[in-house]
């Protein structure tokens, strides 16, 4: 693959990266105005959830922000923005439902959220000098053609844990739709709705993980022209 067929690919991730952010921005805020048919808030579905599967050792907590939600597996801690802890609407059930799927992963030792926990410690590092030495790699190709490889390698790191991020994700997802016309907190119409939510927060990791490729391969093929 030439630098400009890469180029090109990267201008088509950026745009795709604006539609899909500003699709999925356009969506939350539409289901933000429907309330589920039980009217429980974000906070009040992910316990529900949580009991529901037996999961007694997560706590739920109230963090700042919009679409800042996230389960943490090291403080067992599932964190709902503004936009969701307090809010009965069906964008919030399916976010809170969302970031429940990722504890019940952990629960039940789901494989892939394993990997991607294990590599949290490697990405951390990664992404810390990663910008530096591939610039000193480019910078020193000539003297020292290694360091851009060692650059190569770290931003790969990054790039495989966007990939295994991509499986841990829509299973979350699946886990709570599936779970939320269960409870019947959304069924029918409201079912579709949730489903519509996550699946195009599920398309921004999409996008990520193939920018973050594209991004590889631009690398790689400045390494490969200077050998």
């Amino acid at each position: 693959m030439t630098t400009s067929s890469i180029w090109i690919i990267m201008i088509l991730i950026m745009v795709l990266s604006y539609i899909i952010q500003n699709t999925l921005n356009s969506r939350f805020d539409k289901y933000s105005r429907i309330q589920t048919p039980q009217g429980l808030t974000g906070a009040e579905v992910a316990r529900k959830m949580l009991h529901d599967n037996g999961i007694t050792n997560v706590s739920v907590e109230h963090i700042p922000g919009k679409l800042t939600d996230h389960y943490n597996p090291e403080t067992k801690t599932l964190n709902l923005s503004d936009a969701v802890y307090g809010s009965n609407s069906i964008a919030a059930a399916a976010v809170a439902a969302h970031e429940c799927g990722h504890a019940v992963q952990d629960a039940w030792s789901y494989g892939p959220l394993r990997l991607r926990s294990a590599m949290v410690p490697v990405v951390s590092f990664a992404n810390r000098w990663v910008q530096w030495v591939l610039l000193a790699g480019i910078l020193l190709i000539e003297a020292f053609p290694h360091l851009l490889w060692a650059g190569i390698a770290l931003f790969a790191m990054t790039t495989l844990f966007s990939l295994v991020t991509l499986p841990v994700e829509v299973d979350a997802s699946r886990r709570a739709v599936d779970w939320l016309e269960r409870a019947g907190i959304a069924e029918g119409e409201t079912k579709a709705m949730s489903a519509d939510a996550l699946k195009w927060a599920a398309y921004t990791y999409f996008i990520a993980a193939i920018g973050s490729l594209a991004t590889l391969l631009y690398y790689i093929s400045i390494a490969g022209r200077r050998r």
